[in-house]
């Protein structure tokens, strides 16, 4: 007997709350949502004892249904979803995606495609910069998302109704939320520009965290080869330990000691008993006699071999430049209602003011047209800011 409306409702609603637990539930459910051209993606990880995060929910919704996977339950082989995730013919939307994929490329070794990051196209809507999920379904559908289990222990079975009704919830508001964004993108025709940050999202190398490139990821800065090169091994030792052993970074050496090991370079246990930024009783440790190793690895190394340092920037009429620049990008951003934080960051800023040909993104493609072309004249005179009734003004001198 055909289904009226109202059972229809019913069963996506049953569909909703229900909690796949086997290998056949999940591939049957993935079969089905392969079959639609977009469906929504969240996951509930732990990563706050480990060095890669801990998948414990997965939740899907199409138009049609939603459900939560529960990926801890023994003998569950999640290569449905992970097929799924690969499949080129379904666009996967995530919410700040970055994580989840991250997730997925650990776990599988794949970087889910085509995607959609609801996140990345709210800045360029001019929602603000990183706008949080809960703010923008509130924004957009009006609805106030349950904020209660948050912060619960995804781990900890078995999993609270509850808990399966908040993490579907996810999923469902976020179909709403997709659907107005594309369809205000399209209209406004800045689909192209949320694509080329999707570039950047599914590429392998965002992904891949090489232990020798770990040092880039350090606010740290260095001036001199020799602290770079220290910077560079004590780094990429760090990174190696917390892989090997799965905890966080921290756990192994906090940042700011790595930056202090780097300026003084001990080379010996006694000089690195003196330094106060690392735990007493750390020198006298394993991972001690490793540090000194490592220190003596980047004295030893040809400074030849090591990445350029960049000059010091903001110096004089430097200054002076950048904070110009972050008039123009501000005045930018709410003229053309887009998030400034997706446009230029404030590295890029000081870079385009000691370089007019500095790689950076805001130099680029849709952005150099939005800003970089008028940041670029900005530097050279042939434009100006000025006040006008209370409002900044830009005067083309030209």
């Amino acid at each position: 007997m055909a289904e009226t409306g109202d059972n229809r409702a019913k069963t996506r609603y049953a569909a909703s709350m229900e909690l796949i637990s086997t290998t056949a539930q999940l591939a049957d459910f993935c079969a089905r949502l392969a079959r639609h051209r977009a469906i929504t993606v969240d996951t509930e990880f732990l990563r706050e004892t480990t060095y890669y995060p801990q998948l414990c929910v997965v939740q899907m919704a199409s138009v049609d249904e939603a459900a939560a996977v529960d990926t801890l339950t023994e003998g569950i082989d999640l290569a449905p979803f992970f097929d799924l995730m690969a499949d080129e013919n379904v666009l996967k939307v995530f919410h700040a995606a970055r994580q989840d994929i991250e997730i997925v490329w650990h776990r599988a070794g794949i970087v889910p495609h085509p995607i959609f990051d609801t996140q990345v196209a709210a800045m360029v809507l001019g929602y603000g910069d990183s706008i949080a999920y809960d703010q923008l379904v509130e924004r957009i559908t009006g609805h106030r998302p349950d904020k209660t289990h948050r912060f619960t222990d995804w781990s900890h079975r078995p999993l609270s109704q509850a808990q399966i009704d908040y993490a579907v919830a996810d999923v469902t508001h976020l179909r709403d939320v997709f659907a107005a964004l594309d369809a205000d993108l399209k209209k406004r025709c800045r689909s192209e520009w949320v694509s080329e940050e999707m570039d950047v999202l599914t590429s392998p190398s965002t992904y891949d965290v090489h232990p020798e490139r770990a040092w880039e990821r350090l606010k740290t800065r260095v001036r001199k080869p020799k602290d770079l090169a220290v910077l560079m091994e004590v780094a990429a030792w760090r990174e190696q330990e917390a892989q090997s052993r799965d905890v966080p970074r921290s756990r192994i050496l906090k940042d700011d000691a790595i930056g202090d090991i780097a300026t003084h370079a001990p080379a010996s246990i006694e000089k690195l008993a003196q330094l106060r930024s690392l735990p007493k009783g750390f020198d006298r440790s394993k991972w001690g006699q490793d540090i000194v190793a490592a220190v003596k690895r980047g004295l030893a190394r040809d400074p030849a071999s090591l990445p350029k340092l960049d000059k010091p920037r903001n110096n004089g009429n430097g200054a002076a430049t950048v904070e110009l620049l972050k008039v123009l990008l501000r005045m930018t951003s709410e003229r053309h209602a887009v998030a400034s934080k997706v446009i230029a960051t404030v590295d890029d800023l000081e870079r385009i003011a000691a370089d007019d040909n500095a790689d950076v993104a805001a130099l680029r493609g849709w952005r150099r047209e939005l800003f970089g072309e008028a940041a670029l004249a900005l530097k050279k005179g042939r434009l100006a800011l000025a006040i006008d009734k209370g409002r900044v003004v830009r005067i083309d001198r030209e």
